[in-house]
């Protein structure tokens, strides 16, 4: 998903873990031998607005991570990323793994009490496919029978391979095996939408706390659509309330560490991230708990836009003149790390030899440092596009982070003769807008994987895909993906191979500049517990979070 700075028992393993996990990587297990505490309510701070609370819509953590407390579908994500039951009681696959039948809660209901049935899950499936909607994310539903002629217009999005025999039944049919199906319906895409709600208020559906539908763990209040403080309050409708402990959620975004650790200090907030400069006065301590997951930052070329961005030299050059690991150990300084290509470090194995992806992909050039290449690189594009200057505009987000990184990108790209660079960091909303509409030249991108497999980064850069706002287009990549998507499911050293050999082709070809993959060095109050987090999915599990005393 995309992130500011955003699914797993299939061919991979993760290796990329919770560290440091005082605070509870899994739900805890002695609530029972604990004080809790009168007062069960948790502030808790972000960098990211809420874009939308509309399920179809939302792209972005800042979006994601509210509508995975409020909102519920079939399945959630537990520790370690096992999946769960949410709504689903039980799951029957076919041996083809074609067929998914699916038993729903018959308790489960929506905020103004109406109940939650499989014909809103239906529902919500087609009009997320439809093309209409615009859906960002459509393209997860691409093994659900029928997709692909539906994107095309060539079916109606009623004819998608879900069904509702009887309220509480669904089933799906899919177009060809997808190992990692079940890690998909824990994601919030995937979760039912209440038609009602949705024609009710129209294209205002979701864009404040009081036009839009739900039925999971929390009730959101207090968004008026450009808010940056919000509330959560437990729901009473919730099928699985008596495992809700808290009352109340409060969230406020915060843009600067420092002022974030200042009302933690003074006890205003009970989570907050810490900035690189401050980590080091805080590693040490019982609250200090560092996260890293499956997620990288890139920089992505407007192809469509900029002439000389088409040229591979320019591209390379752009890279290569990026020192990465002084941009994370030196500018950055919160434990991220210089990447070794697009799909981050440590998050799936070879399934024969058990080697990271990352160093099997691995392409030196696509993420070297090395001015002299750089420059020469940057003569020869500028002489082949028949240009002597080269002004570009560089946009991302206005997070402390973000600047930081944004005029240190500014300070490499100035070592090339010719270059000249203008900045521009806007809140989170406008970036994504901007970004989706093509209005940038270059712009800091960010994804934390939906699930634990390398085609959740590579599918991204696909010609189709409407997540490649900077219009890479390599058609011996689109083949490689869509070879990875139509091997039989027990060849796993085929797709494995053929996922390799996109991710070498598209650092060769210097598709997106990888700039770093991030960690996330926040402080908990010790006596808040059982927050579950992980590496990929939904990241933020607060269903389970209570106070002690």
């Amino acid at each position: 998903m995309k992130f500011n700075k955003h699914l797993l028992a299939i061919t991979g393993t993760l290796a990329l873990v919770l560290v440091l996990a005082g605070c509870g990587s899994k739900t805890s297990s002695t609530k029972s031998s604990t004080q809790m505490a009168k007062n069960q309510t948790v502030n808790i701070s972000t960098d990211s607005e809420i874009s939308t609370l509309d399920t179809a819509k939302a792209s972005d953590s800042g979006s994601l991570t509210p509508l995975y407390q409020i909102s519920e579908g079939i399945y959630r994500l537990g520790p370690n990323s096992k999946i769960e039951n949410a709504l689903a009681t039980k799951t029957q696959v076919s041996k083809d793994g074609l067929t998914y039948k699916f038993n729903l809660r018959t308790d489960d209901k929506w905020n103004n009490g109406q109940p939650v049935t499989a014909n809103d899950f239906v529902y919500g499936w087609r009009r997320v496919v439809n093309p209409k909607t615009a859906a960002g994310y459509s393209y997860l539903f691409e093994g659900v029978k029928n997709y692909n002629a539906i994107q095309k217009n060539r079916m109606s999005p009623n004819k998608l391979g879900v069904s509702a025999p009887n309220k509480h039944t669904l089933v799906v049919h899919l177009s060809h095996p997808v190992p990692y199906f079940k890690l998909l319906l824990a994601f919030p895409t995937f979760f039912p939408q209440q038609e009602s709600a949705v024609k009710k208020y129209g294209s205002s559906y979701g864009t404040n706390s009081a036009k839009t539908s739900y039925n999971g763990p929390f009730k959101l209040a207090d968004w008026n659509g450009t808010s940056d403080t919000w509330t959560m309050k437990k729901n009473p409708n919730y099928w699985d309330k008596k495992d809700v402990k808290l009352d109340t959620l409060k969230f406020q975004v915060v843009k600067t560490p420092s002022t974030g650790l200042s009302l933690y200090q003074q006890n205003k907030l009970d989570v907050v991230t810490l900035s690189g400069e401050e980590v080091p006065s805080y590693k040490s301590r019982p609250e200090f708990k560092k996260f890293v997951g499956g997620s990288t930052i890139y920089l992505e070329m407007n192809q469509k836009r900029v002439k000389a961005l088409k040229n591979v030299k320019i591209r390379q050059a752009l890279s290569q003149i990026i020192n990465k690991k002084s941009l994370a150990t030196q500018v950055l300084r919160d434990g991220s790390t210089a990447p070794k290509g697009f799909v981050s470090t440590n998050f799936f194995k070879n399934p024969k030899t058990g080697a990271d992806f990352a160093s099997d992909a691995y392409e030196k050039s696509g993420v070297a440092y090395n001015e002299a290449q750089a420059k020469k690189l940057w003569a020869q594009g500028l002489k082949q596009v028949g240009q002597k200057k080269v002004h570009l505009s560089l946009l991302s987000d206005d997070t402390d982070q973000s600047k930081k990184t944004t005029q240190y990108l500014q300070s490499q790209f100035n070592k090339l003769p010719g270059l000249s660079i203008t900045i521009h960091n806007v809140p989170t909303k406008s970036k994504l807008s901007r970004s989706t509409s093509g209005d940038f030249d270059l712009v800091i991108s960010s994804w934390g994987a939906d699930f634990a497999d390398p085609i959740n980064f590579l599918d991204l850069l696909t010609k189709s895909n409407p997540t490649n706002n900077g219009h890479w287009v390599n058609a011996k990549y689109d083949k490689y993906i869509a070879a990875s998507k139509t091997t039989d499911a027990n060849n796993k050293i085929k797709r494995y191979d053929d996922l390799v050999n996109a991710e070498k082709v598209l650092m060769k070809d210097q598709g997106v500049i990888p700039l770093y993959q991030p960690a996330n060095a926040q402080l908990w109050r010790t006596n808040i517990h059982g927050f579950v987090w992980n590496p990929a999915g939904m990241s933020n599990g607060y269903k389970g979070l209570y106070v002690t005393k």
